[in-house]
């Protein structure tokens, strides 16, 4: 699985972070969204490589301003990957 974080700037509430990951899933399969307007970011947990070039555009349709973008190897952590490793 990858993680990708994504800085995004412009958002001001929780509504804003609801746009963001709103616009992420319509656009991409992806296990999970999180938007932070505190953070200025969204970390977007999928299981393959996201179009960074879509992306963007997604982002820059919701009215709000890409940054930068970044992906990593993703490693569950907590109990229920333990448990999923046996």
């Amino acid at each position: 699985m990858i993680q990708t974080t994504v800085g995004i700037d412009g958002m001001m509430c929780e509504m804003c972070e609801a746009h963001i990951n709103d616009a992420v899933r319509r656009s991409f399969d992806v296990k999970s969204v999180k938007s932070s307007h505190r953070k200025k970011n969204c970390v977007i947990v999928s299981d393959e490589e996201l179009d960074w070039d879509l992306l963007k555009k997604t982002i820059d349709e919701t009215g709000y301003e890409f940054l930068s973008v970044k992906s990593e190897p993703y490693e569950r952590k907590g109990l229920r990957a333990i448990f999923a490793r046996h």
